[in-house]
């Protein structure tokens, strides 16, 4: 079976198994032992496939007619999933084993909501949330107090690495207990190449593949909080304790762009990771999940974006002017 097809599949299974996950939280009479089994309190059902436009252009076609492998991306890893017909259209080294960084914060942020625990409850930075590994600064003083949304808009949004610790610092059973269920979610996600060592992504030992990441940015359409945080462009949060303002920009600048339309975000970088970033985005009316790992430029994953963008506008334009051709022949 070809890598693309065999990869189809594989995204029809994570389909098939979401759905199926739905089903038996609606109708179990037990509360499974692993909060990943049943949606958390502000998840919708997942959504239908989406719906073709009349004159829809087909995977297969773009594939033929753009020849993406010529695509000249500066990521190291790449895939660019078509969520109309499941299937990648672009694939590099989509099975390796790397860093991740802060995109871990988006498993981070789905146990988060699998424990159902109050959003609107105060919780403190404290200096047990400091960066020990890398030294990274926050925005976020000691002392300060938000609600537990807040946080995790800003561990989403900004990347924040305080607030990301301090969510798994009050976590049921602590630390510990929501690494313990971001691995538990990865392996019912079928995420088999993918290891979580803490909340925040500063450790090395977080780490994925661009395939098991392009199931992870699938099973997050069941958390629309997540969506609506991960993809805010600035953003105003309240220290609850003193009444201080603290100012965020969102670590993806294509957020605050008019030409993207973007439905997820997570960035991240570290050394060891390189520049990463992980996007569901609609473009030319065609849903997209962007994965990129190993960009080593600073600005590299923003322009392999822009070629990805520019590649499918000018390949739709192409299919439609071929069909044009075709339908005057006949």
């Amino acid at each position: 079976m070809s890598r693309t097809k065999e990869l189809g599949a594989l995204w029809a299974a994570v389909g098939l198994a979401i759905g199926l996950s739905v089903f038996l939280s609606d109708t179990s009479a037990f509360t499974p032992a692993v909060a990943e089994e049943s949606p958390p309190a502000n998840a919708e059902a997942p959504k239908p496939a989406a719906t073709r436009p009349p004159a829809f252009v087909s995977a297969a076609e773009l594939i033929e007619i753009g020849r993406p492998e010529r695509l000249a991306l500066r990521s190291g890893v790449a895939l660019i999933l078509d969520e109309y017909d499941g299937i990648p259209l672009y694939e590099r080294n989509v099975d390796q084993p790397r860093p991740i960084a802060s995109l871990t914060k988006l498993m981070t942020a789905m146990v988060l909501l699998d424990a159902r625990l109050p959003m609107d409850e105060p919780i403190e930075i404290t200096r047990d949330d400091r960066d020990r590994l890398r030294g990274s600064g926050s925005r976020l003083r000691f002392g300060t107090v938000l609600t537990r949304r807040d946080a995790l808009h800003a561990a989403l949004a900004a990347s924040d690495n305080r607030a990301a610790a301090a969510l798994a610092r009050t976590y049921p059973g602590g630390t510990g207990a929501m690494i313990d269920a971001m691995n538990a979610k990865a392996r019912a996600l079928g995420m088999a190449h993918s290891r979580f060592a803490d909340s925040s992504g500063l450790h090395s030992g977080n780490v994925s593949t661009a395939a098991d990441l392009a199931r992870l940015a699938t099973a997050v359409e069941r958390y629309p909080l997540i969506a609506e945080l991960s993809t805010t462009p600035t953003f105003q949060l309240t220290d609850l304790r003193t009444g201080r303002p603290v100012g965020f920009v969102n670590t993806n600048r294509l957020v605050r762009s008019d030409r993207w339309d973007i439905a997820l975000s997570k960035t991240g970088y570290t050394s060891d990771a390189g520049n990463c970033l992980v996007m569901r985005a609609q473009i030319a009316d065609r849903p997209l999940t962007i994965v990129l790992l190993n960009s080593w430029g600073k600005l590299s994953k923003y322009g392999d974006s822009s070629r990805i963008r520019d590649w499918l506008l000018k390949t739709q334009q192409a299919a439609a002017k071929h069909r044009r051709t075709l339908a005057s022949a006949s």
